[in-house]
């Protein structure tokens, strides 16, 4: 999962892209990047770490220029390391700059394409780079020296053709402008916004999500829809159309579930709201299978479960407390790359507060289970602090099968409800109760405000996947890539061939 954003204004944009990047950080902390244009030449600063690590005054000074984009990381795809962070570039045609959120499912393919029928060469294993190039040689086989709007559509078109997976991507065109596409159904988010500059002229922003627009001052001016694209040009016109041959809207359920801010709209839904009609759904769902369960207090895991167990608790009648404290200066452990780190980070991270827990029969809510390491540390704590039981609730179903578009959820041998019952997880995680979300209740709570949107990709909760193009040979081979093994070997190969070549600093 990442976090992009582009932007035509009428002055110097990379201290807002800055600012926009930093409200999207909870979409990646793996890497950050920002590409500027200002008299046809392209300013670039990207390195591995946070936004407020990467960017220093030095580099800020030297991002001149009133279009560009910007892009945080975590990988999802391919390897990790400073090689990898976006923007990518490519100098044919024009000079092209990319950034990319998702994941391509005939990546390979398309690799293999691009080097014996386009004659294109690929730096590294990332997708990311293999989308640029593809918008880049359906750009430049069309011929002209000075493209306009339709050519760029054309473009996107062809990528709609050859590209399947989900994707959401905001490109810089040098001397001509800046494009946003979406998949077409709509998989992975994005919006446009505008806002009023000096002199009366519009300023644009297209991003991942609506609050990087709020916090910015922009009007969100609506979702790019699936398989849309949207360019502003170098005099700051904004053109829209629809590139896809058969748009459907089948966006991503998780984002509802936990990557997204609560203070985000996706395509037109409160993700607040959402969170607050999971909570109630679970405690009607708590009502009908225990109505006897004694609970004295509804603790959430911070932070992204909290909205869900204030909805509970309220539905219940029950109190509601703060029972962890939360360390604002650890990254998520969702996306940490390795067991161990992931453990070590747990206990770093959160802290009891003994008194909501002593002699207590406490109801612990969480977002989702993933691998259920991170939720049976915090039973124990639970347990270590002085609860009596300790039941657990997740927000969404139990997660059996891994993510094939853009969020690098472990192979499927390391979740922790694959091929087992609730009754085994909750054996497993150490709860005295364990109960899920029901997936028909979480469409509901997601699809509530919305009748445009035709379903969800909830593949990592039914084994469907919605492109059609996902076997079991696909899903064995990224087993083979996600696994811990797999990626503890590939960071100790990256560590080991030390400072990688590829990439521009701009220190």
């Amino acid at each position: 999962m990442c976090g992009l954003v582009g932007m035509v204004a009428s002055n110097n944009v990379a201290p807002d892209i800055y600012d926009a990047l930093t409200v999207l950080q909870h979409r990646g902390q793996d890497a950050a990047g920002i590409m500027t244009c200002e008299g046809g030449r392209f300013s670039l600063r990207k390195s591995e770490g946070l936004v407020r690590d990467v960017f220093r005054q030095q580099h800020m000074q030297r991002l001149e220029g009133s279009i560009g984009i910007g892009h945080v990381r975590y990988p999802t795809a391919g390897s990790s390391g400073p090689a990898l962070a976006q923007p990518f570039y490519v100098n044919s045609p024009y000079g092209i700059a990319l950034a990319h959120n998702g994941n391509l499912t005939n990546a390979e393919q398309l690799g293999r394409e691009l080097f014996q029928d386009d004659l294109r060469h690929l730096n590294t294993d990332s997708d990311s780079e293999v989308l640029l190039n593809i918008f880049a040689h359906e750009l430049q086989i069309q011929g002209k020296l000075s493209p306009v709007a339709d050519d760029i559509f054309k473009a996107v078109e062809a990528v709609h053709r050859r590209c399947s997976g989900g994707y959401a991507a905001v490109g810089l065109i040098v001397n001509y402008g800046v494009v946003g596409f979406r998949d077409p159904m709509g998989i992975r988010p994005l919006v446009v916004g505008e806002r009023v500059g000096p002199g009366g002229k519009k300023d644009y922003m297209i991003a991942s999500e609506s609050v990087a627009l709020d916090v910015l001052g922009f009007s969100m001016l609506g979702d790019v829809a699936p398989g849309e694209a949207v360019f502003i040009d170098m005099q700051g016109k904004l053109h829209r159309r629809q590139c896809a041959e058969a748009p459907m809207l089948r966006p991503c359920i998780f984002e509802h579930v936990y990557f997204a801010r609560p203070d985000s709209l996706m395509d037109s839904i409160s993700v607040y709201k959402t969170r607050m009609r999971q909570g109630a759904t679970l405690a009607n769902k708590i009502r009908r299978e225990r109505p006897d369960l004694n609970i004295d207090v509804v603790i959430p895991i911070p932070d992204t479960s909290r909205i869900a167990a204030q909805s509970m608790a309220y539905e219940l009648d029950i109190k509601f407390r703060e029972g962890f404290m939360k360390n604002r200066y650890i990254g998520r452990t969702f996306i940490m790359p390795g067991q161990s780190e992931r453990k070590k980070s747990v206990r770093q991270k959160l802290n009891p507060v003994p008194l909501e827990f002593e002699g207590k029969d406490v109801m612990l809510v969480d977002d989702s289970i993933v691998r259920g390491t991170t939720c049976r540390q915090i039973i124990q704590m639970a347990r270590d602090a002085g609860a009596r039981n300790v039941y657990f609730a997740s927000a969404a179903p139990p997660v059996r099968f891994p993510n094939v578009y853009g969020i690098d959820m472990p192979s499927a041998s390391e979740l922790i409800a694959h091929g087992r019952t609730v009754d085994e997880v909750c054996k497993k995680i150490g709860a005295d109760w364990l109960v899920y979300q029901d997936l028909d209740d979480l469409i509901r709570c997601s699809a509530d405000g919305n009748d445009d949107i035709e379903g969800f990709d909830c593949s990592v909760f039914s084994g469907e996947y919605i492109t059609g193009d996902v076997d079991q040979q696909y899903l064995d081979h990224i087993e083979n890539q996600r696994n811990d093994e797999a990626q503890s070997m590939k960071r100790a190969a990256q560590q080991e061939e030390g400072a990688v070549v590829g990439i521009h600093n701009n220190a």
